[in-house]
C-alpha cells in the first residue's frame, strides 16, 4: 500500500430489488418492488471492489454514495462491510421518480459537494433498469472523460488508469487520466465477501443523509420526475417466439425439394436455381 499518491475514489451504488424473486404487475405494467428483498446492485459490487483494489495498492479513500429512499441506508452498510470508509445517502421527495438524467444529475452534485476525487466507479449497469446510462451521463455532466463497458483493469498509476473496455464487437485499450469515470463489467473481478467483523463495524456507522435543501443552488424543477426529460409508461414482457422444427425423411432430392419450398414459404427464398 501507498505506493504513490492517496487516492479518493467514489462508487455511486444502488440499491435494487432481487430481481430472482421480485413479482412482474403485468395490468400496471411494472416491477413491484415490494414483492421481494433488496440488495446492493451486484454490478456496484464489481465497481467496489475495483476501487478497494486501487485503496490497497495507493492508499486513499473510498466514499459510497446511492441516491434512494431512508432504506436504501442498508445497502450503504454493506459498502461500507465491503471496504468503503465514508457513506452518503441523497435522499428526498424530489428526488424521486427521477430517469437516468436526472439521477446522474443529482450524484453529480453529490459528488460535487464531495469536493476533490480521482475516480468514479460505477457498474456498468443496474439489474433494475439496465440501461447502462448513468456513468457516461455523469461524465457528460462533470466534464470528465470516461472509459465505459470495463473488462479488464491494466495498469494503476497515480494520475491515469489503463483499462480494457469491450464495446461494438471488439475490445479497446484505454487509457484515462484522473479524473475520470470508469464502468466495469461482471468480468473484471469477483467480489470478495465482508468479514464479520466488518459487517458489524458497519452496522454501527453513521450514513450522511443528503436532501434538497443541502444543495441550496439546485432548483427542484431539475432533479426527480420533474426534471426528468424520459418516462416509462409501461413495461412488457414479451415472450419468446416458439421455435418449429421440421424434420425431411425422403431421399435427398425431394428432401431438397420440400426443404426449398419451406423457405421460400417462409420468405427466407424467393428464387432458388439449382444448376
Amino acid at each position: 500500500m501507498g505506493k504513490g499518491v492517496e487516492k479518493r475514489i467514489v462508487v455511486p451504488i444502488k440499491q435494487v430489488p432481487d430481481m430472482d424473486k421480485v413479482k412482474f404487475n403485468k395490468e400496471e405494467g411494472r416491477i413491484d418492488r415490494s414483492s421481494a428483498d433488496t440488495e446492493p446492485n451486484p454490478f456496484d459490487l464489481n465497481a467496489l471492489e475495483e476501487a478497494v483494489k486501487f485503496k490497497e495498492e495507493f492508499g486513499g479513500e473510498i466514499v459510497a454514495i446511492s441516491m434512494g429512499p431512508s432504506q436504501a441506508d442498508s445497502t450503504l452498510k454493506e459498502a461500507l462491510a465491503r471496504g468503503a470508509d465514508e457513506a452518503i445517502l441523497l435522499s428526498d421527495k424530489f428526488f424521486g421518480g427521477a430517469d437516468t438524467w436526472a439521477t446522474a444529475y443529482t450524484l453529480s452534485i453529490g459528488i460535487k459537494k464531495l469536493g476533490n476525487f480521482d475516480l468514479i466507479l460505477c457498474g456498468e449497469k443496474t439489474v433494475d433498469g439496465d440501461t447502462g446510462q448513468v456513468g457516461p451521463e455523469i461524465a457528460e455532466i462533470l466534464d470528465i472523460p470516461h472509459a465505459a463497458f470495463v473488462s479488464e483493469v491494466l495498469e494503476r498509476n497515480n494520475d491515469s488508469i489503463k483499462v480494457v473496455s469491450d464495446a461494438w464487437g471488439g475490445s479497446y485499450v484505454k487509457k484515462l487520466e484522473f479524473p475520470g469515470v470508469i464502468t466495469v463489467t461482471k468480468d473484471v473481478n469477483v467480489p470478495r465477501l465482508p468479514s464479520l467483523k466488518d459487517k458489524m463495524a458497519a452496522r454501527k456507522a453513521e450514513i450522511k443523509l443528503w436532501g434538497l435543501d443541502d444543495f441550496p443552488e439546485v432548483e427542484k424543477d431539475v432533479v426527480g420526475i420533474r426534471g426528468s426529460p424520459t418516462s416509462v409508461n409501461k413495461i412488457e414482457i414479451v415472450p419468446e417466439p416458439k421455435r418449429e422444427g421440421k424434420i425431411f425423411r425422403d431421399d435427398i432430392s425431394k428432401s431438397v425439394d420440400k426443404l426449398i419450398g419451406a423457405l421460400k414459404e417462409d420468405g427466407v427464398l424467393n428464387e432458388v436455381r439449382l444448376d
